[in-house]
């Protein structure tokens, strides 16, 4: 751990980036993981996270998480833990806005649908679809499709669960073809961070949205362990305090319970190691980044929790599976009928019911937004989406 700003032995410096695919001429202002942060900000694909469903389609209200606020709030932990850690924030934040760009709409439901609807053309997973996104799909500059981005950017979107042991996603073998990610190792130390900030970020803030949706109650939480603890405490130490500045007060001792025991476990499983390069880190065999194992049985429970009191409760139900028809039925109309694709889409797409054709539409489909994929059901049903 550093407090002088200076990275340590195993962090990723950008003097040292293994580059990217298509050369380009440094920039006088920033490093290049500073213009992978930059070029992923401004991508039409980050822009659109605004209007994905976190877990809460986005017209439910105003105050549920998005893609968008979802991201941001991985990037601010996974940069005050790279800095606690002495590793290299711009790295890991830029990994923290990307992690989520291949994401479909209508969260998981959406992602579930597309898989099912692409099962005999290679299916679907949003890490790959990520890594098309920022390789293939963003289409801004004239001399390369993507983005363009650094070796380790792109090593850490397409490692962020860990390495790829089986056999990979087919966008992911394509594209190491031509570009070795060397995905069979684990990545490097800010993309463990980003990882585990979003392991954080999404346990937490579900935690929170839940409770302001009222699918479950603050009673509810006493039997899961430290969550119910922390509740309990901020309401003896507060005892007239608001119900919404409880939480608030709770969620944010959680998170940072959650940050302290990482930097304290990363910490110990360094001084163990004592990787003395991003190389060698990567070739422990195990991650450095991570929880201890009592926090781990806690982020355990949790998650348990909210699967058995959120995302299988009958109102997030009944929207995923409104969702599930909207993408099904999306896909099955452009698949058999690819005119009805627009212009730039239709000209990717071949005949209908061709492989060209189902990756085509479900590139289409997996960068629209909610409200958009319901507008796109609407027009080419003639009649009006479900709300999901």
């Amino acid at each position: 751990m550093t407090s002088n700003g200076k990275l340590v032995p195993h962090a990723c410096r950008p003097e040292e980036s293994r580059g990217r695919l298509f050369a380009e001429p440094d920039s006088a202002t920033r490093s290049c993981f500073q213009r992978d942060r930059d070029r992923i900000i401004h991508s039409a694909a980050f822009r659109r996270l605004e209007y994905k469903t976190q877990v809460f389609v986005n017209h439910e209200g105003d105050h549920y998480r998005t893609r968008l606020t979802h991201s941001l709030e991985v990037s601010q932990i996974a940069r005050s833990v790279a800095r606690s850690l002495g590793l290299n924030e711009d790295l890991a934040e830029a990994l923290a806005l990307a992690h989520d760009l291949g994401h479909s709409p209508f969260g998981h439901a959406g992602e579930d649908a597309l898989t099912e609807a692409l099962a005999a053309f290679g299916g679907f997973d949003h890490n790959a679809q990520s890594l098309a996104v920022i390789t293939r799909l963003e289409q801004r500059y004239p001399s390369f499709d993507g983005l363009n981005l650094s070796w380790e950017t792109l090593e850490g979107v397409v490692k962020h669960n860990g390495p790829l042991t089986g056999k990979p996603p087919r966008e992911v073998a394509r594209y190491v073809e031509i570009h070795d990610l060397e995905i069979h190792t684990h990545a490097g130390a800010e993309a463990q961070v980003a990882a585990l900030a979003d392991d954080i970020a999404y346990n937490n803030h579900d935690l929170d949205d839940g409770l302001r949706a009222g699918l479950f109650s603050i009673g509810d939480l006493a039997e899961v362990p430290m969550v119910g603890e922390i509740f309990a405490r901020v309401g003896r130490e507060h005892p007239n305090i608001a119900p919404s500045r409880l939480i608030h007060e709770a969620v944010r001792r959680l998170i940072g319970a959650m940050v302290a025991d990482c930097l304290a476990e990363s910490g110990r499983r360094l001084d163990r190691a004592r990787p003395g390069s991003p190389a060698e880190l990567r070739a422990l065999g195990a991650p450095i980044v991570a929880f201890s194992e009592e926090m781990s049985q806690i982020d355990r429970d949790l998650k348990d929790f909210l699967f058995r009191n959120m995302y299988r409760h009958y109102k997030v139900n009944e929207m995923t599976a409104k969702a599930r028809l909207v993408v099904g039925e999306l896909f099955a109309k452009l698949f058999a009928d690819p005119a009805s694709l627009p212009g730039e889409w239709r000209d990717r797409a071949g005949r209908p019911g061709a492989e060209i054709t189902a990756r085509t539409v479900g590139d289409y489909i997996a960068g629209m937004t909610d409200r958009f994929a319901m507008q796109e059901y609407a027009r080419l049903t003639d009649g009006e989406a479900p709300a999901p």
